[in-house]
């Protein structure tokens, strides 16, 4: 539904973004991943057609952004990052407002299913400029979805929420991704992680990496690693794990000592290293895989890529 081939974007000398390209399916939720700055906004104003790119071409549902506009824009549902509402409207008011804009057919109909759709129906009479941001923010949602749009773009959905907001609109992002094309950006990792199907991180107005949640930590990881919690004696248990077959490195982690177990990729020493710690007579405590968050697969990215430049 999404289609970017070497979209780049310059502010006179200086680039916004260069050469992206990426794709984001029907039924899926793509996450625009990087810092602040990094050009997730700048992609997101040309896809919506509020910019055209320096070159390169950008299509929604078939149609190029740039030489079919209306037809594009008429498919897209638009959160961007400071959503625009009128304080003095009523939340039925205001979706009556953008359904007459849009010519939305069966308008109240619509607006009473999009409302229940983001469960705001409770708030319908209630003024806008008296809502939370929470609330606000599901507004804008529902003024998005009025049309019934098959892509929508979200320019970082929970900024500024409290953590019970931000759980609730996430839960609302994952049920909207079941049947429409949701590209969503954001520059808080763990956000990324939990929602998406699929994340483009994106550094310096460069796509970094794209992937699986789990298959970028996979890539970063290269082996397993293993948090393991003894009784006592871990400096003398150290040399031991480290000579078994598949092990490649056993490091003690501050501030209790925490025996932290590197294996070679592709080796499970869960049940040696265990079987080694019993009939050495230690205590076992815990035995747990760790894995790498995006925070750092992030980090190791960036720091590849500015180490390459």
């Amino acid at each position: 539904m999404i289609q970017v081939k070497g979209l780049t974007k310059y502010y006179g000398r200086v680039p916004a973004i260069r050469d992206l390209a990426f794709h984001a399916d029907r039924g899926e939720i793509v996450g625009f991943l990087g810092p602040n700055g990094a050009g997730k906004t700048t992609t997101m104003r040309i896809l919506t057609g509020y910019m055209p790119p320096t070159s390169g071409t950008a299509s929604v549902a078939g149609f190029d952004v740039v030489d079919e506009s209306l037809q594009a824009r008429q498919r897209i549902g638009y959160l961007p990052e400071t959503v625009p509402l009128y304080p003095e409207l009523t939340v039925r008011e205001y979706l009556e407002f953008m359904g007459r804009l849009r010519a939305v057919p069966e308008l109240d109909e619509r607006i009473e299913t999009v409302m229940d759709e983001v469960r705001i129906a409770d708030r319908a009479d209630g003024f806008i400029g008296s809502l939370s941001k929470g609330l606000r923010q599901r507004v804008g949602l529902a003024q998005a979805l009025l049309h019934e749009p098959p892509v929508l773009i979200l320019d970082e959905p929970t900024i500024g929420l409290d953590p019970a907001q931000i759980i609730e609109v996430r839960e609302l992002v994952r049920g909207l991704g079941q049947d429409r094309t949701v590209l969503l950006s954001t520059h808080i990792l763990s956000e990324a992680q939990q929602i998406c199907d699929r994340v483009l991180i994106i550094n310096q107005g460069r796509i970094v990496a794209e992937d699986t949640p789990d298959n970028l930590q996979a890539q970063l990881r290269g082996g397993e690693r293993l948090y393991l919690t003894v009784g006592s004696g871990q400096s003398e248990l150290a040399p031991k794990l480290e000579a078994l077959t598949g092990v490649r490195q056993v490091l003690l982690e501050p501030p209790d000592d925490t025996l932290v177990v590197h294996a070679e990729p592709g080796h499970d020493c869960r049940a040696s290293v265990a079987r080694l710690v019993v009939e050495s007579g230690h205590d076992l405590l815990e035995l747990r895989p760790a894995s790498f968050s995006l925070e750092e697969v992030f980090l190791q990215l960036t720091r590849e890529q500015e180490a390459a430049e």
